[in-house]
Order: structure tokens, then sequence, then C-alpha cells
């Protein structure tokens, strides 16, 4: 009996597979690219804490290299699966979400102020990233039912509101503002996408200036990481000490950088030089002309991302590829900002760069669903 129901399912995954094309060659190199160019600064920029720490230069790298290999056998393993799953099971994957968020608060490790992490063996993970992924997913599927009923209130605002009200609110309490805003832009994005009018984002965007002002009035931390932004120089020692040495290290490296494996700033000068801030070990150790190849990487990345977002066939593919790829655009963009001093410290981490085995992990696997739904692109090969 179990055999003939495996098969029924193995025969049923087959039909639901037939017809479709090849998955995008460009996202994949270019995803695999960005994950080796990661791993190898990885190894850079923390091999002096990890002898520090640990005696062996390559406990991080090796580490992470770990969840590399198997992210990218789950990527490419997640590239077979019907993409009508994705759909299927989004909401029960917001509802998990929600509930480790909630989980989080009670039995999650605290780190520097903030309660994110959740410990399981010997890896821990944020649930925060769970819920960005199932945020989109969610969003898709909704958007894609609901049709030109979007243009109303009811649709089109009231049930987005009301999920990222409840996620907002638990990602206060750790608190997590620079995921908020991730959540909220996106998620306004997609919206946009969608066909929700223009008039109720000016109605959403004042409530969310407001409730962004009376988060920072009532969080400490995050009121003195903004003085530190503006003027780090006056507490060089304290609170503007990370920020003084992300901007020595990307100061030193000039145009051509002075060399891989060369940085000053990772001999335990530069706090969190292999994960949050190892943007600035790259532009140390490979200069402007380096980290600018780099970014071009990230860019191409993204716009190919969003051109097989155009090119999908249908409206949920379509909205779940751009909404991956926003997300990932604006945390590059928040973590180059905050290592550079343009936007002030926010806790968030370089995607295929920072170390962090889960977040690799998620981040391959959503690359995964983009390669799956990329299957069904028109003129995918272009």
């Amino acid at each position: 009996m179990a055999e003939h129901t495996t098969a029924v399912a193995r025969r049923r995954i087959k039909e639901l597979n037939v017809g479709r094309g090849i998955i995008d060659l460009p996202f994949l190199i270019l995803t695999l690219l960005l994950v080796f160019i990661g791993l190898v600064m990885l190894f850079s920029a923390s091999y002096a804490r990890a002898y520090s720490e640990t005696g062996n230069v390559a406990y991080y790298f090796v580490r992470q290299a770990g969840f590399a290999a198997v992210g990218i056998v789950a990527m490419l393993a997640v590239t077979r699966v019907p993409y009508q799953w994705f759909r299927k099971w989004s909401l029960p994957l917001l509802a998990v979400s929600i509930v480790l968020l909630m989980a989080v608060l009670v039995a999650g490790s605290e780190d520097n102020g903030a309660k994110r992490w959740i410990f399981i063996g010997f890896i821990s993970f944020q649930p925060s990233e769970i819920t960005k992924l199932a945020l989109v997913l969610t969003f898709a599927g909704l958007i894609s039912g609901y049709g030109e009923r979007m243009k109303t209130f009811q649709y089109g605002v009231l049930p987005f509101s009301v999920i990222m009200g409840i996620i907002f609110i638990l990602l206060k309490m750790e608190p997590h503002l620079s995921c908020i805003v991730i959540i909220a832009v996106s998620g306004a994005g997609m919206m946009f996408m969608g066909g929700t009018k223009l008039r109720y984002f000016v109605v959403l965007g004042i409530i969310g200036a407001l409730g962004f002002f009376w988060y920072i009035s009532t969080q400490g931390y995050a009121g003195s990481r903004i003085d530190s932004w503006l003027h780090p120089e006056l507490d060089p020692t304290d609170s503007g000490y990370q920020v003084l040495q992300s901007l020595y290290a990307i100061g030193s490296g000039g145009l051509g950088g002075l060399g891989l494996g060369r940085s000053r700033q990772k001999y335990l000068y530069l706090p969190e030089e292999h994960n949050d801030y190892i943007f600035s070990i790259v532009c140390e150790e490979l200069g402007f002309v380096g980290a600018s190849l780099i970014i071009l990487l990230f860019l191409l990345l993204f716009v190919r991302g969003f051109w097989l977002a155009l090119h999908a066939k249908d409206k949920f593919s379509a909205l779940s590829i751009a909404g991956i790829v926003l997300q990932m655009t604006i945390q590059v963009f928040f973590n180059i900002g905050v290592v550079s001093n343009l936007l002030p410290s926010t806790g968030i981490s370089l995607p295929f760069f920072s170390y962090g085995g889960t977040a690799l992990l998620l981040h391959l696997f959503e690359m995964g669903i983009i390669l799956n739904l990329s299957r069904d692109c028109t003129n995918n090969r272009a």
C-alpha cells in the first residue's frame, strides 16, 4: 500500500512538472558566483577572530561552507518542486512563522539588547527571516486571488494591514527595526504591484511615518544609534567606535584595495567584521573597484530577478519573484548603507557574505523558489 501511494505521488509530481522549461541559467550563475565570492571574503574577514576565539583560523569558514553546500543542494531540489505548492503552503508557513516570533520572545536568546534568535541543538536562527519569505508568498497568493478587488479597501488594504500589523507588534517587542522596515517596504511594494489604489498609500504612509517616530522615541537604543550615526566622532571609544572603525577600513582600501587577506581592521579592531560589517573588509581589501564589482553582481542579480518577474506566466509567480528580489534588494542597500554610515546601524546582514548558516540556507532556498518559477517564464533564455 505504501509503495503504491509513493508511486502515485511521484507520478503526480511528474505530471505537474510536464512541459516546464529549464531554470534561468543567468540567475543561477549570478547566485553561485556571489556565494563563492562571499565564502572567500568570509574566510579572509574571519580568520583572525576565529583563531582568537577557537584556535582554528578556518572555524567560521568551514561552518559557512558546509551550510553553503547544503543550501545549494536544497536550492536545486526546490527547483523541482511543483510550483503550486508554494501557494498552497504560504498561509501555514506564515502561521508557523508568527508562532515562532511569539516563541522567541519567551525562549529566545538575547544579544546586544535584542531577543531575535532561537537555538535548536547546534544551530540558531531568526524567525523573522522565515516571516519575510512567508509574507511574500502569502501576499502573492492573496493578491492573485483577489484580482480586481484589490482596488477596494476591504481587499486591497485591510487584510494586508492586519497581517503586517501583527508582525510589526511582535518585531517591535524583540526589537528588530530593520526587519520592520524591510517588511513594510516590500509589503507595500507588492500591494502597489497588485493593484492597491495610490490614495490608500498616502494614508498608510502617514500612519507608517508616525509609527516610525513613535518607535524611535520609545527605544532608547535606537536613539543612541542615531546619535552615533550623526556624530560618531563625539564618542569614539563607545557608541561611535564601530562606525569609525568601519569608515577607517573603507578609507584604507582606496581605489585598488590593500589586497585579499591584507586587511588590518579585521584583527579585532572592527566588531562584527565577519558578519554585519563584512563589506567594510571587502572595501579595505579589494578597494573601490572590487567593492563596485560586487555591487554590480548584486545589481545584475536583482535586474535579472525583476526581468523574470515581468515575464512570469501568472500573477502569483510574478509577485513571488518580485517580492523576494525586492526584499533582498532592500537588505543589501541597508547593509552597505550602514557600513558606509549612510544609514544608522540596524543590525542587518549582507546576503551570501555575512556569517550565518541558517540565513544563507534560507537565502538559497529563496533563490531556488525564483529558479523554480523561472521555468515558466516566457523567453527565459534571453
